[in-house]
C-alpha cells in the first residue's frame, strides 16, 4: 500500500515537472515568435501606414471640369499613384456634416467648402522630400486653391519606421537569449530531480550515451509540444490580426509565418537537446558524493 502511494507521488512529481517544462518552454517560444512575426511585417505596417497618408489638392469654385479631368487623369498615369479619389463640394459637405454631427450649412446658408482630389501614393515613393515636390508643382496651377498634407506625420514616419525595425530586432535577440537560459533553468531544474537515478545507473555499469539517451529524447519531445503549442497559439494571433486588419495582407505571403513558425520549433528542439544533454552530462560527470 505504502509502495503504491510513493509510486503514484512519484508519477505526479514527475507529470508536474515535465507541466512545468513544456509550459516554460510554450511561453517563451510564444513571445519570441510575436516578435519575429513583428519584426517580418513591420515593413508591410510600415508601408500601410505610409498609403494611407493622402496628398489633398484643394480646387478652386471656378476650376474648369476638363482641367481637373486632365488633372485626375495625369495623376493616375504617375507610376507613384496608387489611387485618385475626386471629391465634390456637396460629398465633402455631407462628410464633414457626418464628422460634425449637424448640418452646417443650415445656418450658414452656402457652402464653404471646395472640391478636391485625394491622391494615395505606393508607399515607396512615399518621402518627405518627393511629397514635398508634387505639392510645390500641384500649387502652381492656376485653378487649384491649395495642396495639403499631413507633413509632421510623414517625417515621424520616415525618420522612425528604422529604427523601429532595429528595436525590433534587439529585442528578438534578447528575447532568444532569455529562451535559452529560460528553457536551460526549467530542463536544468527537472533533470535535477533524476539526479540520484543518473548516478545510480552509472554505479551499475551503464554507459553514458545509454543514461543520456532516455532524458534527452523525453526533453526534446518536450520541446517539440512546448513549440507546437507555441505555432498554435501564434497561428491564432496571426488568424486573429488578419480578420482585424485584412488590408495588411498577413496571410497572403505564408513563407513569413512559414519561417516563424519553423524558427520556433527548431529553437524549442534545439535548446531542450542542448539543455538535456549539459545537464545529464553534469551529474554524470559529478562525484558520488558530489551527487548528495
Amino acid at each position: 500500500m505504502a509502495a503504491n502511494s510513493e509510486e503514484k507521488f512519484q508519477k505526479r512529481r514527475l507529470l508536474s515537472s515535465y507541466a512545468s517544462v513544456v509550459l516554460s518552454i510554450t511561453l517563451v517560444l510564444f513571445l519570441v515568435g510575436v516578435l519575429g512575426l513583428l519584426l517580418l511585417n513591420s515593413k508591410k505596417v510600415a508601408d500601410h501606414f505610409k498609403e494611407q497618408i493622402a496628398l489633398t489638392i484643394f480646387l478652386k469654385d471656378n476650376a474648369r471640369d476638363i482641367d481637373v479631368t486632365q488633372l485626375q487623369k495625369s495623376l493616375q498615369l504617375e507610376a507613384a499613384t496608387r489611387q485618385v479619389n475626386f471629391v465634390s463640394k456637396e460629398e465633402a459637405a455631407a462628410q464633414h456634416a457626418a464628422e460634425i454631427g449637424e448640418d452646417f450649412m443650415e445656418f450658414l446658408g452656402y457652402n464653404p467648402l471646395l472640391a478636391s482630389i485625394d491622391v494615395y501614393f505606393n508607399a515607396q515613393y512615399v518621402t518627405p522630400s518627393f511629397i514635398e515636390k508634387l505639392s510645390t508643382d500641384y500649387a502652381k496651377f492656376d485653378f487649384v486653391d491649395e495642396v495639403y498634407y499631413d507633413q509632421p506625420l510623414l517625417e515621424l514616419l520616415s525618420a522612425n519606421i528604422e529604427k523601429i525595425s532595429y528595436w525590433l530586432l534587439a529585442a528578438s535577440i534578447i528575447f532568444i537569449l532569455v529562451a535559452l537560459l529560460l528553457i536551460n533553468s526549467s530542463i536544468r531544474l527537472s533533470i535535477y530531480s533524476k539526479r540520484l537515478v543518473i548516478k545510480t545507473m552509472q554505479l551499475v555499469g551503464a554507459t553514458e550515451g545509454f543514461i543520456r539517451r532516455p532524458f534527452m529524447l523525453s526533453y526534446i519531445r518536450l520541446g517539440f509540444l512546448g513549440a507546437f503549442l507555441a505555432s498554435v497559439f501564434l497561428g491564432g494571433v496571426l488568424w486573429e490580426l488578419n480578420q482585424r486588419f485584412p488590408e495588411l495582407e498577413l496571410l497572403y505571403q505564408p513563407l513569413e509565418p512559414a519561417m516563424v513558425f519553423g524558427g520556433v520549433i527548431v529553437l524549442g528542439v534545439g535548446i531542450s537537446w542542448i539543455s538535456s544533454f549539459l545537464a545529464t552530462q553534469r551529474y554524470l560527470n559529478l562525484k558520488t558524493d558530489a551527487v548528495y
